[in-house]
């Protein structure tokens, strides 16, 4: 598997409860977009979430991706 990094994610700028409820920024999208491509989630991206939804989503993708990163582990 080739080796892929991604910069670490950064929630938009501390969502406060009037921004989070609005919807997902252009930033967020193609951050979502990427992620969920890369991790093989192509239901994860959906362009008609919160902006809060999305950065939860980015996080979870950001994870698994970063797991599968890693070295295989022994048995």
């Amino acid at each position: 598997m080739p080796e892929c990094h991604f910069p670490p994610h950064e929630p938009s700028k501390k969502l406060n409860a009037m921004t989070a409820d609005q919807p997902i920024t252009a930033e967020q999208a193609a951050t979502l977009k990427r992620l969920a491509e890369a991790a093989y989630e192509l239901e994860a991206f959906q362009p008609n979430l919160t902006r809060a939804e999305a950065d939860l989503r980015i996080a979870m993708l950001t994870a698994k991706l970063k797991l599968l990163d890693g070295p295989p582990h022994a048995l």
